[in-house]
């Protein structure tokens, strides 16, 4: 019998391991998985690299693992904004890394990797220092920057409700960048609100099909309600 849940958050990341390339669902607050976030820092994983939209929000969550010490680069379109001083402050101090990516490219290396892609042309970043070392051509009288697939050895990510066969749906913007990491990785982890029967989740419901997901934990009370 094909049962994806997990008794704790913990025994869910206990495997993560140092050096890892970890995606982060979430859009600011919504979407995080902050619950697996903080059972990965008591884990002790280091060494991490990060991929998310964001550099985290004030100290829970993703910031609360960079604070922890425990990220050695930050991939993301959006490492600055008021409430990611955890994240500014040892940039600036030269004790963190940072691969900065427009959000669509984000978006579109992590649907290529799940998709099975070898990679592709965009015109974003073109003649800027985001296109430094990369392939270029100009296609159809415009300029691309070639991108790579963005793979991840676990994804964290947070959904509303699944099933024991790991089928998920999510909650309106939480969804965000959660259904193209499930894809994108090795091994997903997945922290919901509920727990739906076999069964009770209509198929037109379900955006991520338990085939990309292999484990799930149930957070009734999480730190965002998103």
């Amino acid at each position: 019998m094909i049962d994806k849940f997990i008794d704790t958050a913990a025994a869910a990341v206990a495997d993560i391991h140092d050096g890892a390339t970890v995606l982060v669902s979430g859009f600011g607050g919504a979407g995080m998985p902050t619950e697996l976030l903080h059972a990965l820092i008591e884990q002790g994983a280091r060494d991490l690299t990060v991929v998310s939209n964001n550099a985290g929000n004030h100290e829970t969550g993703l910031a609360a693992l960079i604070k922890a010490g425990r990220v050695r680069k930050v991939i993301c379109s959006f490492p600055k904004a008021s409430h990611s001083w955890v994240f500014d402050d040892l940039y600036r101090r030269g004790a963190i890394e940072l691969e900065c990516v427009p959000q669509g490219t984000i978006a579109e290396r992590l649907r290529a990797a799940g998709a099975g892609l070898g990679g592709f042309f965009t015109p974003t970043a073109y003649g800027t220092d985001l296109a430094a070392g990369k392939e270029t051509r100009i296609i159809d009288g415009r300029g691309h920057v070639f991108e790579t697939p963005l793979r991840g050895d676990f994804a964290l990510v947070k959904a509303d409700q699944a099933d024991r066969w790991g089928n998920l749906t999510y909650r309106k913007s939480a969804r965000n960048f959660g259904p193209i990491m499930c894809m994108a990785a090795t091994t997903t982890i997945v922290q919901v609100r509920a727990k739906a029967a076999l069964g009770e989740l209509s198929p037109e419901a379900v955006v991520t099909p338990g085939i990309f997901v292999q484990r799930v934990t149930q957070v009734e009370h999480s730190a965002f309600s998103s």
